[in-house]
């Protein structure tokens, strides 16, 4: 199955062979390229939290560490990339391999496998003749360091994911060489065909349009566009791994897969059903008490993970058997679930309000800080939640049969028993005033999750379940930055291309009122959400979209807001939206069935963001009143 943004899927959703089934010696390997995956991912929470700690009493800090924890971002990217790779979970769009049977899906994942690897070659080439240039320079990291051995994790990098496409091809050595024959054919075409480049073009688009729609790596789709054009126009491709280089070790990024970290130590923990208790215990009673709990505990899970996959994998099983037995239909609680599980992404720390500041910033020139976004998130999150809570409501059993009594005892035992979890949104918004940056204030949320379950509750072995759930966060975080890398170099031709420039002039010739500008906007955008992951959608999008907000009179934060929301409502729109593939995976239903049920919280979700949209205030109150 094709997997989209944020997808943490069991091995046996994505054809990854279980480790327990590979030989002694792979399995050795494959243990120590998972340990190298860990040590950066843990220096990079430690070194934050150590550098406040020498600061409060020392007054100094360690010689060059904020650069440091920036190239650990660069490794922890290109190696869980790698291991994605290994673990045939790469992040796809396409769910056509699914629909095919027998010798036509075998086919696609040749053909998609083959053409795919033809890409991520090329992307190793412009990597390494990128650190070839850069070695000369002679820059130093830090204690004497070059910076070009760091860099060399990039070819290297891509080189791995090169050869386990390639593996993972087919399952038999046939259909692998054939893999490998197809890839050879599309590099020898690419350097060696008669005709220039430019007229090449058009048709090299189309070819890689067809190995996506058959199921290629989301990565190989942006990175691919961006070496065509490039090469089509006879412009350097080195600018790929430039931008891929620029964007890993942006000061702001490191904060991504460290709240990650945070998002991954509750979910594998018992925090879900402790916060299910809690809520449980103080709105259960309520006519619609599991709908306001499944809203509220939801959103809490998604705004620290960044990942629908996460909630709906991890909650549906604790939260389905709570509906039922409140007497909600099977339709109902299967739509309510999957509506749900994305709602918390307009929260803070949630990943995608720091990635648009990023790229807002680097790629667009806003002025925006990331507590603007995260206050701006705070109202349009609240309305949400409240809209999901309110349709649950109405679908709830009206009589008050078999509904709990609120309990003073039972509902001061579940908070007491989750006071700890109840903090971490404390922790995570008072770190941002009090500290000097978001990374600093990621890695003390993190470390207070890391303390809370391993020390306090012991959810978590440090020997035996820390290694495997900081795998499990960086394959995702590698997977994702693969992503945000590449589609950095794509958004980079756009913008020398002058598109944005172009489509501000447009718009403002043709669209001439600010209300129909939105009106058009969130058109776009949800047709966008429901069909381009949402972590390259951010680095493609929002550098094309900010000019036009700035255009039209719109504050940044809001067009952030109105983005956010609409990748958000994305999730549910069928044919790929994520949470409809990830509902009927989890809950074993067919996707008509999901889409069905899933559709009357589309409509409800489809007002909070008209109401987001035109209702400015209710983004832009709170980071005006903390400016």
């Amino acid at each position: 199955m094709a997997v989209s943004s944020g997808a943490i899927l069991p091995h046996d959703l994505v054809g990854s062979p279980e480790l327990a089934t590979r030989s002694r010696g792979l399995r050795l390997f494959c243990q120590c390229e998972n340990l190298l995956l860990v040590v950066p991912l843990v220096a990079m929470l430690l070194l934050p939290v150590v550098e406040i700690v020498l600061r409060m009493v020392f007054k100094t800090g360690i010689s060059g560490s904020s650069a440091i924890v920036q190239h650990l971002t660069l490794i922890v990217g290109m190696l869980g990339g790698a291991i994605a790779a290994r673990d045939g979970r790469l992040l796809a769009l396409s769910p056509v391999q699914t629909l095919l049977k027998g010798r036509a899906r075998m086919a696609a994942q040749i053909f998609s496998s083959g053409f795919a690897a033809a890409i991520t070659f090329f992307l190793f080439l412009a990597s390494l003749q990128y650190v070839l240039e850069m070695r000369p320079l002679g820059k130093i990291l830090v204690y004497g360091i070059p910076t070009w051995v760091i860099q060399l994790i990039l070819p290297l990098g891509f080189g791995l994911v090169m050869l386990r496409l390639v593996w993972h091809a087919s399952e038999k050595y046939g259909g692998r060489a054939l893999a490998l024959t197809l890839a050879a054919a599309a590099v020898g075409m690419a350097v060696w065909a008669p005709g220039s480049p430019e007229r090449l073009m058009i048709p090299a688009l189309v070819v890689l349009g067809l190995a996506t729609l058959l199921g290629a790596p989301v990565f190989t789709a942006l990175g691919g566009a961006a070496l065509i054009l490039f090469w089509g126009h006879d412009l350097p491709v080195q600018a790929v791994p430039l931008k891929h280089y620029s964007l890993t070790t942006n000061n702001m990024l490191p904060s991504i897969p460290i709240f990650t970290l945070a998002g991954y130590f509750l979910a594998e923990g018992g925090a879900s059903k402790r916060l299910v208790r809690v809520f449980q215990a103080l709105v259960g009673q309520f006519r619609g008490g599991p709908a306001i709990v499944t809203a509220l505990v939801c959103a809490f899970f998604t705004s620290f993970t960044g990942a629908s996959g996460v909630t709906i994998l991890a909650l549906g099983g604790v939260l389905m058997p709570v509906l039922l037995a409140a007497r909600y239909s099977e339709r109902n609680a299967l739509g309510l679930l999957t509506g749900a599980g994305s709602l918390g992404m307009l929260f803070p720390p949630c990943l995608p309000l720091i990635l648009y500041t990023i790229v807002a910033n680097h790629s667009a020139h806003a002025d925006i800080t990331i507590k603007e976004m995260f206050l701006g998130g705070i109202g349009p999150g609240i309305l949400l939640v409240a809209l999901t809570a309110w349709w649950g409501i109405r679908k709830g059993p009206k009589e008050a049969l078999d509904r709990p009594v609120f309990r003073w005892s039972e509902a001061g035992a579940a908070l007491w028993d989750a006071k700890w979890e109840m903090l971490i949104p404390v922790v995570a918004i008072v770190s941002l005033f009090y500290v000097p940056t978001t990374v600093e204030a990621a890695a003390l949320t993190a470390t207070y999750a890391l303390l809370v379950t391993t020390v306090i509750h012991r959810d978590l072995r440090p020997i035996k379940d820390l290694p495997r759930v900081v795998t499990e966060c960086g394959l995702l975080v590698g997977g994702v930055l693969l992503i945000l890398g590449v589609a950095l170099g794509f958004t980079h031709y756009l913008v020398d291309a002058q598109l944005p420039d172009k489509m501000v002039e447009w718009a403002t010739q043709m669209v001439g009122s600010k209300w129909l500008f939105l009106l058009g906007l969130n058109v776009v955008l949800l047709f966008v959400g429901g069909l381009v992951e949402i972590y390259a959608a951010i680095i493609v999008v929002v550098p094309l979209l900010v000019p036009l907000g700035v255009a039209f009179g719109l504050d940044p934060i809001h067009l952030g807001i109105i983005f956010l929301a609409n990748m958000e409502l994305g999730f549910l729109c069928p044919p790929v939206g994520l949470n409809l593939l990830l509902s009927s995976y989890r809950f074993n239903k067919p996707m008509a069935e999901v889409t069905r049920a899933t559709t009357p919280m589309l409509l409800v979700l489809l007002l909070g963001v008209l109401l987001i949209t035109y209702f400015p205030p209710l983004t832009t109150f709170l980071p005006h009143l903390f400016k």
